[in-house]
């Protein structure tokens, strides 16, 4: 399949094309923009009819996801992923928040939805994640050539999860996972398409702009206090910037979940 690359022309001009690009990408994002503005907005939170900011999250984040589905932005088949990758990172984030590991910590008392200390609506910060990927990959119809093996990317995908549990006891692979992700994917061109025609980038280059954006809204989140690194508890700080590499990877297998279900998207 060939795909049309060429530059804008008048009919198509550039302007004209970056606001449909800008309009896919906030399509495609609905979900974590409304997320985050929730948490924003709700930084002042005061506790109403015994309602913790953290369960005032959770029932907001459930909402959205509701409404998303029935305005039909997002079909089942993607929502079923987004769930598997949900219940994935539920688990992180109880392995993470343990009195004994403390990565990070929510604050706030009195929730109600929660598994031990893990609030339930922190498992929808990777949802959005997942709901990104699943529709940016819909709306830009996204095609690759020179696409890895599909069970090397699983491999590469169980590697980079278990990793986020074992390098507190153990050797950290997280830069021998990056490599290895610059080898699967070093060769593959995504094309995306925009408009009447299809633009190409490299993939990696796509992977790490969405890890990057990640970033942005993990320093807005802290700042809003939904949770806290413990070098921010006695003050907002901006969040090291080596949690990119971490985000690139939990992204990876976000996509990878979502590339089982767009199997005829790979061009061969």
């Amino acid at each position: 399949m060939k795909f049309r690359t060429e530059m804008p022309s008048a009919v198509f001009p550039l302007t004209t094309e970056l606001f449909q690009f800008g309009f896919k990408q906030f399509l495609a994002c609905l979900f974590g923009i409304a997320l985050m503005m929730g948490i924003l907005l709700t930084r002042e939170y005061a506790m109403v009819s015994g309602l913790s900011r953290n369960d005032f999250l959770f029932l907001y984040a459930l909402g959205l996801q509701v409404l998303l589905i029935a305005l039909r932005l997002e079909h089942w088949r993607e929502v079923s992923v987004i769930v598997v990758f949900h219940i994935l990172a539920t688990f992180m984030e109880w392995f993470k928040t343990s009195p004994e590991i403390g990565s990070w910590q929510y604050p706030g008392e009195g929730a109600i939805f929660r598994i031990y200390q893990v609030p339930l609506f922190a498992g929808f910060l990777y949802s959005a994640v997942g709901s990104y990927i699943a529709r940016a990959w819909r709306l830009f119809e996204f095609r690759f050539e020179n696409y890895p093996p599909v069970s090397l990317t699983m491999v590469l995908a169980v590697a980079a999860y278990v990793n986020v549990f074992t390098h507190h006891f153990t050797v950290d692979i997280r830069w021998g996972l990056i490599l290895a992700s610059f080898v699967l994917f070093g060769r593959c061109t995504l094309y995306f398409k925009n408009g009447a025609v299809h633009r190409k980038m490299p993939l990696l280059l796509g992977l790490f702009a969405v890890a990057f954006a990640i970033w942005i809204a993990e320093n807005l989140g802290t700042y809003a206090r939904a949770w806290v690194y413990p070098d921010q508890e006695q003050g907002w700080e901006i969040v090291h910037p080596g949690k990119i590499t971490a985000w690139y990877l939990l992204m990876l297998l976000s996509f990878v979940l979502v590339s089982l279900v767009q199997l005829k998207s790979f061009k061969r």
